[in-house]
């Protein structure tokens, strides 16, 4: 499946839902902010949020600091 991630084209296989995505990537969900084609993914549905072909996704990592 080819995604749009972050700006750069990516080539990814066996995806089906931002989930699959973000554990392949090995991103931990409590962590992070998804967009996917300029709509945020609400957290309690990042497990049934699908992807598709050509998908535009942003994701956002918490960080924390002083």
């Amino acid at each position: 499946m080819q995604l749009t991630l972050n700006g750069r084209d990516t080539a990814v296989d066996t995806v089906e839902t931002v989930a699959d995505l973000l554990r392949r990537l090995e991103l931990d969900s409590r962590r992070v902010v998804v967009e996917v084609n300029e709509k945020v993914v609400r957290r309690d549905r990042i497990g049934e949020t699908p992807l598709s072909e050509h998908d535009r996704i942003e994701i956002l990592r918490m960080v924390g600091g002083g």
